[in-house]
């Protein structure tokens, strides 16, 4: 029977986590557990604070071309301005969650929600003001005053992603962790679209005549005006403010997370049970192979951005439509590859394609990903021609599959991880989770330098 059961539905990859001394007590009536109910309310808030998460970060790559115009009196700020973003995010907020993570014991995960949503409310309302206060202002001042706002955001991202992953594990419910990331998926989706409509709107129909010094020239992303930018800034700031209210109302919907308990016990709801701290070895050691993965998937990712902007469309210059030509095929590119990622994380809501309780099957997935990268290197790489001469091939094959893989193991590890461990440890397993997310990005970030170089 054992040799039927391993056939019929594989070994275990963990091993199950036991109920104190039930097993050897065999007089005492083992607790039954309350199945979490799932809400349609909670899931759809869920999703606006998933929005919100990266909602800042994408306004800051829409509104690029709008700091390289700001940035065009200094060439060296304007050649690397992009770059220090990256860096100086990613070390913010992979300290950030460092720390967050070693303040468990009496740590409030929905004052750490709130704290992000207000920061980035203040951030971009700045941002929304220097599109016409700060217009005298030098490069170099700019620049400074964007690596703090940068910073600041950082910050913000890095207490949300630490509070909500933490906060939705103590529900008990995967479903809402996979709202969370599909919500990060829309955020990566909408902005892509604003980026392609805004260029195709000022660019028009009719492409530079060939042999101009406009068409010789290298291709400079069109200039945005300050009502564009303004634009950005002014949506980032309703997009916290609306999270924050969801988030008030869900709150009140619920004075604590932990919502699973074993019958025939009581807390008072208007109380938290303490938190114990759970060293960081322990949940590695019950989350090896999710931790694993979920940093390696995010890691390899990273690397997607720096090809993204260097591939171009195989059609020549004389027979690319408007949407083909570089302002607008990148974004395209990047459009291909976020709906491939927001596709992958609604694909985790499908029952029978889940794959939460098979991590060691989601750590080799995640390893494979690997080949992406000798695609990219098939395409159209600084226009010195393609090994697979075909727009198709890279926008569907390359990006929307790996935007696709990215989005079902992440969240697969992310909805996973509360399967593995004691209910009164969701919490900080959640938190570690993102901490082991934010150190694939951050890893993957460096790595992309070497890419970018080569």
């Amino acid at each position: 029977m054992e040799r039927l059961r391993k056939l019929l539905y594989g070994e275990q990859t963990y091993e199950p986590i036991e109920d104190g001394d039930v097993a050897d007590e065999p007089h005492r009536e083992a607790p039954v557990v309350k199945e979490p109910t799932f809400s349609s309310l909670d899931y759809a808030i869920f999703i606006v604070l998933g929005i919100s998460m990266l909602w800042a970060w994408n306004m800051f790559l829409a509104a690029g071309p709008y700091f390289r115009r700001r940035f065009r009196s200094n060439e060296w700020i304007s050649n690397n301005f992009q770059a220090a973003e990256i860096s100086v995010s990613t070390v913010t907020n992979l300290s950030s969650m460092l720390l967050l993570t070693r303040l468990q014991t009496k740590a409030s995960y929905p004052k750490r929600i709130v704290a992000s949503l207000l920061i980035n409310m203040v951030v971009f309302t700045l941002l929304a003001l220097s599109t016409s206060i700060l217009l005298d202002v030098s490069a170099k001042g700019y620049f400074a005053f964007l690596m703090i706002v940068m910073v600041s955001t950082s910050l913000a991202t890095a207490l949300c992603q630490n509070g909500i992953f933490a906060y939705v594990s103590g529900f008990g419910q995967p479903s809402y962790t996979q709202g969370i990331m599909t919500g990060q998926a829309i955020a990566g989706v909408l902005p892509c679209i604003a980026q392609i409509v805004s260029v195709l709107s000022i660019q028009g129909d009719t492409p530079p005549p060939l042999g101009s010094e406009e068409a010789d020239a290298p291709p400079e992303p069109p200039p945005v005006p300050s009502e564009a930018a303004l634009a950005y800034f002014s949506t980032a700031c309703v997009v916290a403010l609306t999270a924050l209210l969801a988030f008030a109302f869900l709150l009140a919907r619920h004075r604590r997370p932990i919502k699973v308990q074993h019958a025939g016990t009581s807390t008072p709801s208007d109380s938290e049970p303490p938190k114990a701290a759970v060293p960081l070895r322990v949940l590695f050691g019950k989350l090896r192979w999710l931790a694993s993965a979920v940093f390696l998937t995010f890691a390899i990712t990273m690397l997607f951005p720096v090809y993204t902007q260097e591939i171009l469309s195989v059609r020549p210059p004389t027979d690319q439509p408007l949407l083909l030509q570089p302002a607008t095929f990148i974004p395209l590119a990047f459009l291909f590859w976020n709906v491939g990622d927001l596709l992958g994380r609604l694909l985790t809501s499908i029952p029978s394609l889940s794959l939460v309780l098979r991590p060691r099957l989601l750590f080799a997935l995640a390893v494979s990903r690997i080949v992406f990268i000798g695609l990219y290197q098939l395409c159209n790489i600084r226009d010195r021609g393609a090994i697979v001469s075909s727009d198709f091939f890279y926008l569907v094959v390359v990006q929307l599959l790996f935007g696709l893989s990215n989005g079902f193991l992440g969240s697969s590890c992310m909805m996973g991880a509360g399967e593995w461990v004691e209910a009164e440890e969701r919490e900080v397993a959640g938190g570690f989770m993102g901490l082991c997310l934010v150190g694939g990005l951050c890893v993957g970030s460096l790595g992309s330098f070497v890419v970018a170089g080569a």
